[in-house]
């Protein structure tokens, strides 16, 4: 046991480990003894339930004794004088713990679900007072203090208590409200070195650049979205529309000054417009705490913190609110592949590789600049799983697109020979990642029924979106990135040689109901000298049109739920700039005003008729036609409902109208041509089929009847059998 003087000076010098066993009222063989230690003040006075008794100051530095035979009550009541002004506080020395050890082992083991319920910053009641409790994970500090506005930033004043042999460190300070930035002052215990860090679990964060966490209450919003709730749990997704919009919250629209739109304006006038389009769900690209806007998000520094450029996380429950009492649901880009290197965050967290792992060969992306997570460790684990349920408990998420599964899956992702380290049974998969994406899905479908989870995987990993007990991974969905790479390799041809090319649009087929996919166009095809749809399009200025409301309609029609960044829906000219809106203007423009149209009309199409949309995941819900005219690059497909009922597509990939053409069909009867890309309301030449369609007794396509059609040029058309 140190003694008196060991004790002094490790708390004067902030190296204590243990500042509750020293600090606060203790009884000592005949007598009670308050320390108190207060460098700012020039005297201190504790009430006895009386009177006010004045305490000695022991050391220059500011420690504050007192000794009497009688208990003091508890919490003590503190009158400090800073040389003048006078301020009555609880001392924080004299409240007991109140993280109960069945949380501490929960968490310990990577089971409290609700961690962050746990750790952080939480205002509270204890023991009859209001304060905040603050509690951090950092097993290799010899010392964590709490810094802030209300101790000067001063890491000597608020030296916290760890929790037995759990790394959690804990103290509750009484008399200071919601609103107060905050810090982790970290001594560690091997180097001695002292690190300021943010709260991996802080709710809220000051606007950057400043980086320090804000205590903020994680309750007492009141959502009117009961009705979406209730139907969410039930919805049977697999057979429904899912068609998302990808949104960058900071550019999608600007003010005239360049400012952020934040959540409740985007609220008034993103909603609005998500129902005017007819998509089924946002996709908000990573709201969750980053420094950089350049990063768009993906380099988060506080995963449980709702970005500041955009407001405060009730700014954000309530943009989630108006989306769903508006039918719409939410989706989040979820970021557990990586994280970034930022001093003050979670790297090297207590001075040690916390968080990630301490071999690069393992803890660290070269190609990004960010290091991985140790997923094998459970608080870490834990940390990423209790993330998941914060988003979707605290904020009524709808879903996770988790960002960068291949990345996670593999151990050589990215890596030459030598810079890899195999699993233990010698090969390239990340065993560990594997199980906590498992138990991720496991529990999101558990505990929230009726949310999604989406994988970003790039790879033929087998079973992502197929159950744990059957041995996948567990995704409700999966990107289909093959079939994205294939369709616009194949669209940016000029027309003239997509002959030679056809099969890339026929192979998808031969693995389109492997996995539950998702067909995207997303931001990541429009960045980075990849230029906008638009652009990639060959041919011109109205070929280019054609060909891009062609790709449209050949996306909403194929198998597959759908996904389209912002600013595909109006043919955004240029790439998407982070640090700009979209190019809105353009809207006043015949082109894109048609192509805005056009995607509204499909749309509505995709979610109206079930032919589109129920069987995507199925076979059954695909037949084709005619997919070996490669010389005329025409594709011809049935998309079919689970009751029997269809439609026709028909897909012109040249600029050349044919008329005549012969398709089989498999009903005898009138068909009506129910969409056209090819309208003169989206800027088309208005060739087509408007007076309807008969069958005669030909048999084409090795079918029994058969109907003529007009092919515009460049266009799809969708025909519905007349009942």
């Amino acid at each position: 046991m140190p003694n008196e003087s060991q004790n002094r000076r490790a708390i004067l010098e902030a190296r204590h480990h243990d500042p509750f066993s020293y600090l606060g009222l203790h009884h000592s063989k005949s007598e009670y003894v308050l320390r108190v230690f207060q460098p700012y003040a020039a005297g201190v006075s504790v009430h006895d339930g009386a009177v006010w008794q004045v305490l000695e100051r022991a050391d220059a530095a500011g420690l504050f004794v007192w000794r009497g035979k009688q208990a003091l009550p508890a919490p003590c009541r503190l009158r400090l004088d800073y040389s003048g002004h006078v301020l009555e506080v609880h001392d924080a020395y004299t409240f007991a713990p109140s993280i109960t050890d069945h949380d501490l082992y929960l968490f310990s083991q990577g089971r409290l679900q609700q961690a962050y319920r746990t750790l952080g910053a939480h205002h509270m009641e204890l023991q009859g007072v209001w304060g905040v409790r603050f509690a951090v994970w950092a097993p290799n500090a010899e010392r964590v203090s709490v810094v802030g506005d209300f101790n000067g930033w001063d890491g000597r004043v608020h030296p916290m208590r760890v929790l037995g042999g759990s790394g959690v460190w804990e103290i509750f300070i009484p008399d200071i409200g919601q609103g107060e930035l905050y810090k982790f002052e970290i001594r560690n215990r091997h180097s001695g070195a002292l690190l300021t860090k943010t709260d991996p679990y802080g709710f809220s964060f000051e606007m950057r650049p400043g980086t320090a966490s804000r205590v903020t209450a994680l309750q007492g919003y009141a959502w009117r979205d009961e009705a979406w709730m209730t139907q969410r749990a039930e919805r049977d997704w697999q057979h429904l529309p899912l068609n998302v919009y990808e949104v960058h919250a900071g550019s999608w629209k600007r003010h005239w000054d360049g400012r952020f739109y934040n959540f409740r304006e985007l609220a008034d006038s993103l909603v609005p417009y998500l129902q005017e389009m007819g998509y089924t769900h946002i996709e908000l690209m990573p709201v969750s705490e980053h420094p950089l806007d350049e990063s768009w998000g993906y380099q988060t520094t506080g995963y449980y913190g709702v970005t500041s450029r955009f407001g405060t996380p009730d700014d954000f429950r309530y943009f989630v609110d108006r989306c769903h009492v508006a039918g719409i649901g939410v989706i989040l880009d979820w970021v557990p592949a990586h994280f970034p290197k930022d001093s003050w965050a979670l790297a090297k967290f207590d001075g040690t590789a916390l968080y990630e792992h301490e071999d690069p060969r393992l803890g660290e992306h070269q190609d990004w600049g960010t290091l991985i997570f140790n997923y094998g460790r459970n608080e870490v684990r834990n940390f990423l799983l209790a993330n998941a349920h914060y988003w979707m408990q605290e904020f009524h998420i709808d879903g996770l697109r988790v960002d960068a599964v291949a990345s996670m899956l593999y151990l050589d992702y990215s890596r030459k020979e030598g810079q890899w380290l195999p699993n233990r049974y010698g090969g390239r998969e990340n065993i560990e990642a594997v199980e906590f994406l498992r138990e991720l899905n496991m529990m999101t479908h558990e505990r929230f029924p009726g949310t999604l989870t989406l994988a970003e995987e790039s790879t033929s990993w087998p079973m992502v979106s197929r159950p744990v007990y059957l041995g996948g991974l567990g995704f409700s969905m999966k990107w289909n990135m093959g079939w994205m790479n294939d369709t616009l390799a194949y669209i940016e041809h000029d027309p003239v040689h997509r002959r030679y090319h056809q099969n890339m649009l026929t192979f998808g087929q031969l693995y389109a109901y492997t996995e539950n996919f998702v067909l995207p166009f997303s931001h990541d095809e429009v960045v980075h000298g990849k230029r906008s749809l638009l652009d990639k399009m060959p041919g011109d200025a109205w070929q280019k049109f054609a060909n891009l409301r062609l790709l449209f309609t050949y996306q909403m029609t194929i198998s597959g739920k759908k996904l389209n960044f912002m600013g595909n829906e109006f043919a955004q000219g240029h790439e998407w700039k982070v640090g700009a809106e979209l190019d809105w203007y353009l809207l006043d423009r015949m082109e894109h005003g048609g192509m805005k149209a056009l995607v509204r009309d499909l749309n509505a199409l995709y979610r109206d008729l079930p032919a589109l949309h129920e069987l995507d995941f199925s076979h059954e819900g695909f037949a084709w036609i005619d997919c070996n005219n490669a010389d005329q690059s025409v594709l011809v497909y049935r998309r079919i409902a689970r009751d029997g009922s269809e439609v026709i597509v028909a897909l012109n990939f040249t600029p050349v109208p044919r008329h005549g053409y012969r398709i089989g069909v498999p009903h005898k009867g009138g068909y009506r041509e129910v969409f056209n890309s090819d309208s003169h309301y989206y800027g088309g030449s208005n060739t087509g089929n408007g007076h309807g369609l008969f069958t005669s007794d030909v048999e084409c396509n090795g079918m029994g009847q058969s109907i003529e059609v007009v092919l515009p040029p460049l266009a799809g058309i969708v025909l519905q059998r007349m009942r």
